[in-house]
């Protein structure tokens, strides 16, 4: 028996179809003349010949009197194309597809170099699922499923598919692993003249190397992010943070005179702010004692006729209630020469920590003379308090290197030189796990857009859990975009791409998913979420819908450019599977 017979062998070469009962829309009725309602039918192609034409359709519903059909596409020139512009008539003959018809629709089932195997066909026994590898890995994917539908699974088995049998030696895959769950699952692919590594915030299982990203990299956007700034108002200080941390970190003489120029200003705006004597001198002696130099401090020696007292001794107040030094204090602080910022000559390419930029910040709250309005202090004071928090964090040395790195070698080290990058985020809180997913991801969308050969070099950004991170944040009223939203409208141009996995598309950033040209749909329940999905596309189905509910683990529709029609997908469980089962709660209790 020769390729081109009909496929289900199931249904013993029984005649099944008879003619055609109404045609509604793009759902047709036919008779089943077998008189039973053979189940094995189900999501089975079915073929309409007329006229050397060659209409497809699916069987949704099978009972012993009908069946109903939904059309789906046509092959025209030995080419199959989705959608219907003429319908069938009453006289069409209708028969199972046959093998050579069918491989026009869901692709070959020889795996080829340029395919990538997802799995193997729920509906066709033995035939294996594959999609071009340019159709999936150059366009931005969704995976949505519910929680143990078996996403990381068909994640972590697509990608062991590309290594093992693609071994593709010039990928760059980074893979945000939200639970630390794929740390040893491609590990063997070192063995392949590949390259995995795994990078933790927090090492504790000896597997893994420190993530770093250098303080110096942080951009005045990367810190909004990282002090989650919510107004574009605290964006100035942040600004001159950047160019003071460099002033201050080189030590340089210009340096010292701009401290002292600093402290000096803010303490005439006290001196000269009206309020009594008792409150400036309080208010004096605070700032001096946490922002001094060794020129200007409170033991600075301030020369008077016949006598020197220190800048402690001047606040004195006397009987009357009065600060009877202040004119001699006023005449000391100006004679610090004010220097423009902009004039000093800042060298770029510096290494400096997050106690460097505290530091920076402090002194450019106070030359923004914050600390003389009460409102404006406490809406920025509370930058230094986040920053504070993670300076006594663990999450500090991922920002502390010893030697400095430019922005250039360490994606060439950290990404370029590796297959597969795994960025185990599981110690680290969800607001910190968003700032670094998305600060990372910038770092390499400007490094792809940099490239003097646009599209010469790709990567493939993995975010799971991708709910928690991408979402409609309020980042485009502070800095102006949504680096996830700017990566799916620019990034695939420049070779940067991203997976989505997520089990709740609903709290994804719209934008974000809208842009999404593939997608893998495991079992979903939430009706907010199968309504995403049903939009997605225009050959998704109501029944197809109504399957996707009831889909058992490790299966999944695959729709989208990659895909001439939604195929009900298969996946094998990956070797060594992701430490994402269920929790074993038999073994537990007993």
């Amino acid at each position: 028996m020769n390729k081109n017979v009909i496929l289900s062998k199931r249904i013993g070469m029984v005649v099944v179809f008879g003619k055609i009962k109404k045609i509604d829309n793009n759902e047709v009725t036919i008779e089943n003349i077998s008189g039973k309602a053979i189940s094995s039918l189900m999501n089975c192609h079915v073929v309409f010949l007329e006229n050397n034409r060659k209409i497809v359709g699916e069987i949704i519903y099978i009972d012993e009197i009908e069946a109903k059909i939904l059309l789906v596409g046509e092959i025209i020139d030995n080419k199959f194309h989705a959608g219907i512009i003429k319908k069938p008539s009453g006289i069409s003959e209708v028969r199972v597809i046959t093998k050579d018809e069918l491989e026009l629709i869901i692709g070959s089932s020889v795996i080829l170099k340029e395919n990538l195997l997802l799995g193997s066909s729920a509906i066709y026994k033995n035939f294996n699922v594959s999609v071009s590898l340019n159709d999936i890995f150059a366009n931005h994917l969704a995976v949505i499923g519910n929680t143990g539908s078996g996403k990381s699974c068909g994640v972590a088995r697509m990608l062991q598919n590309l290594f093992f049998i693609n071994k593709p030696i010039n990928s760059h895959i980074v893979l945000f692993d939200a639970y630390g769950e794929y740390v040893d699952t491609f590990k063997t692919i070192n063995d392949m003249n590949l390259k995995f590594v795994s990078y933790s915030g927090n090492l504790k299982n000896g597997k893994e190397l420190q993530l770093k990203f250098p303080a110096w990299f942080l951009d005045v956007d990367d810190l909004a992010l990282l002090l989650s700034v919510t107004s574009s108002d605290q964006l100035p200080v942040l600004k001159k943070t950047l160019k003071l941390v460099k002033i201050f970190k080189g030590n340089s003489p210009e340096m010292k005179k701009y401290k002292n120029d600093i402290i000096a200003k803010c303490l005439m705006d006290v001196l000269t702010s009206g309020r009594p004597s008792t409150t400036i001198r309080d208010q004096i002696i605070a700032v001096l004692s946490h922002y001094n130099t060794d020129d200007l401090n409170l033991e600075s020696i301030i020369h008077q006729p016949g006598y020197d007292r220190t800048f402690r001794q001047c606040l004195l107040i006397d009987d009357s209630g009065k600060m009877n030094a202040i004119y001699e204090v006023m005449n000391f602080l100006q004679q610090f020469e004010y220097i423009d910022l902009e004039s000093i000559d800042i060298v770029d390419a510096m290494c400096y920590s997050l106690e460097d930029l505290y530091n920076a910040l402090e002194f450019s709250l106070i030359s923004e003379g914050t600390i003389n309005n009460d409102v404006i202090y406490k809406e920025m004071n509370i930058l230094k308090v986040r920053l504070q928090n993670i300076i006594n964090s663990n999450n500090k040395y991922i920002f502390n290197l010893d030697e400095y790195i430019g922005k250039e070698e360490f994606v060439r080290n950290m990404f370029v030189k590796n297959n597969l990058v795994n960025i185990d985020l599981s110690d680290v809180d969800d607001d910190f796990a968003k700032v670094l997913t998305k600060i990372y991801s910038k770092l390499l969308f400007n490094y792809t857009t940099s490239l003097d050969k646009r599209g010469s070099l790709s990567f493939n950004i993995i975010l799971e859990e991708a709910h928690r991170y991408v979402q409609n944040d309020n980042d485009i009223n502070v800095i102006g975009y949504n680096i996830f939203d700017r990566i799916t409208k620019e990034g695939r141009k420049y070779g940067t791409l991203l997976t989505f996995i997520t089990q709740r598309p609903s709290e994804l950033s719209t934008t974000a998913l809208s842009q999404c040209a593939n997608f893998i749909v495991f079992r979903v329940f939430h009706p907010a979420d199968l309504e995403i999905v049903r939009t997605m596309s225009t050959n998704v189905s109501k029944a197809n819908i109504e399957q996707i509910k009831s889909l058992s683990p490790g299966s999944a529709y695959a729709f989208g450019v990659g895909f001439k029609i939604p195929t009900l997908v298969n996946f094998e469980m990956p070797n060594p599977i992701p430490e994402s089962t269920s929790v074993n709660v038999k073994n537990i209790w007993f």
